[in-house]
């Protein structure tokens, strides 16, 4: 299946109806691959309109889980129930279940059907489409992973009722990246918005959907366009990686990207490529949604050589995607160690401002 076919495949659907999962009949087995929070939240919302051969398996929550560990349950599960080459996985749960059970459906007796059902707004709007799959290895996000499609991609904006309100705000910051990457007039809309649950939820998917599905289409594989994708991420996996191994009060996701937005919203602005007018504007809508984040000099010793680990980096250099301006970005930006503690302490700057 290529980008545009899978593309055609993520489809948004307003309500559970039995006929959507008809397709999964000519399977000779079926995972629902869930973790302890979906199995209970999730799972039985389309338990009894899934077909009755289906089995579940339940695995531990959190991004700390998403390890070769995890896999190795995963495919012992598979295997001792003797799920054969027509067999498929469908992958109910956030970034974490579809990351992980999409890499171990693709390398499972060399690769076997699976199915993303994203039941975060993290997932739906980002982690779910484009076929990018991996676990982190020894600290390291991602650090494994593959390029496969999955079969279809199937959001239910209804599953977002079951997310805590700090969940719903992590993914929102995939939905802010979208914009200053690729949509100014969205931005100019979503700048303004006080109260995100104030949003219609099924259009902002639409939305962030229609921008990565067009991007993935144009660069399956990450060579070029898809980088874009990346605004925040460099600086931002890198903290988030930090803090699961380091800190109590680990950070999520979009929680994380928040602050890589911030950071490398600033290096854009001391490269020149935005104006200091509109870093300011980028910096105090995102500390407006989510709250400073205590980040010491100690912290940022340790943050910085996680970043020579971006799997965008080329013979060492750090590579990041920039702003050119609110609604385009540019890839391959090389940025240097100092500048990423630069950025980093100006953040830590604001907290005192605001606190």
């Amino acid at each position: 299946m290529n980008a545009k076919e899978a593309s055609r495949n993520v489809l948004v659907y307003k309500s559970f109806d039995k006929k959507d999962f008809h397709f999964l009949e000519k399977y000779s087995s079926i995972c629902i691959l869930t973790d302890d929070n979906t199995h209970e939240h999730c799972y039985p919302l389309i338990k009894d309109i899934l077909p009755a051969h289906h089995i579940t398996l339940t695995i531990t929550p959190g991004e700390e889980y998403k390890i070769l560990n995890t896999c190795t349950l995963i495919w012992q599960f598979l295997t001792e129930n003797k799920f054969d080459r027509k067999s498929i996985v469908v992958n109910l749960g956030g970034g974490v279940i579809g990351d992980m059970g999409g890499f171990c459906a693709s390398t499972y007796k060399r690769g076997i059907d699976f199915v993303q059902m994203p039941t975060t707004l993290l997932a739906q709007v980002d982690a779910s489409v484009g076929g990018k799959l991996g676990i982190d290895f020894n600290g390291f996000k991602n650090h494994i992973g593959v390029f496969k499609m999955p079969r279809k991609v199937m959001i239910y904006p209804s599953f977002i009722k079951t997310l805590t309100k700090r969940e719903l705000i992590s993914g929102y910051a995939e939905v802010i990246k979208h914009a200053l990457i690729r949509d100014v007039i969205h931005w100019d809309i979503l700048k303004r918005v006080n109260e995100i649950d104030t949003l219609d939820w099924h259009q902002i998917i639409h939305h962030s959907i229609e921008i990565k599905s067009f991007v993935v289409e144009e660069d399956p594989f990450e060579k070029g366009l898809r980088k874009i994708l990346n605004f925040g991420h460099t600086i931002g996996h890198a903290i988030e990686s930090y803090f699961l191994e380091n800190k109590e009060n680990k950070l999520l996701h979009g929680e994380a990207i928040a602050i890589g937005m911030i950071c490398e919203a600033y290096i854009s602005y001391l490269k020149g490529f935005i104006n200091e007018a509109t870093f300011n504007e980028i910096k105090s809508y995102l500390l407006k949604v989510y709250k400073p984040v205590e980040i010491t000099a100690d912290d940022i010793e340790k943050i910085l050589p996680l970043t020579l680990q971006d799997k965008k980096n080329t013979k060492g250099v750090i590579s990041a995607s920039l702003l050119a301006t609110t609604g385009k970005a540019n890839f391959d930006q090389p940025i240097s160690l100092e500048e990423v503690k630069d950025s980093l302490e100006k953040y830590t700057s604001y907290q005192v401002k605001i606190g």
